[in-house]
């Protein structure tokens, strides 16, 4: 499992403009980031302008969490390649059984996701091999 720094998950100041970063990283459209944190879609506009923060320990919160280590898990697994991570997003994935940009957007499986991607990466631990290409 990865691990946020401890900096970023313990101020609004810091995770907010975090996960707008990972978002936009991503290629995320501020309405598909709206459902994946459980927002509306203005309410991420005003993150985005810093009119607003994420507030601690709000489930908004949990889920921003659980979005930074699927960022990170995917830029590990794809090795910090930008266009690589934005369309293993979006393609069909036969373990998901699903696109994973979808079952997280539409299916609020964001966990899931999470789970698959963080456990590609400890088996490519285990074997010693690099990251696989799924």
């Amino acid at each position: 499992m990865l691990v946020i720094d401890s900096d970023v998950k313990s101020s609004p100041a810091t995770l907010t403009p975090a996960v707008l970063q990972a978002a936009s990283m991503l290629g995320l459209y501020h309405a598909e980031l709206a459902r994946i944190l459980g927002m509306l879609c203005g309410e991420i506009g005003q993150l985005a302008s810093a009119r607003k923060r994420l507030e601690s320990d709000s489930p908004a919160w949990q889920q921003a969490l659980m979005f930074l280590r699927l960022y990170w898990a995917i830029f590990q697994l794809k090795q910090g390649d930008r266009i690589a991570s934005w369309h293993w997003l979006r393609a069909h994935n036969q373990d998901l059984q699903g696109v994973p940009l979808l079952l997280m957007v539409d299916d609020n499986e964001m966990r899931r996701v999470l789970e698959y991607v963080e456990s590609l990466m400890t088996d490519n631990k285990e074997t010693g091999e690099g990251p696989p290409d799924p």
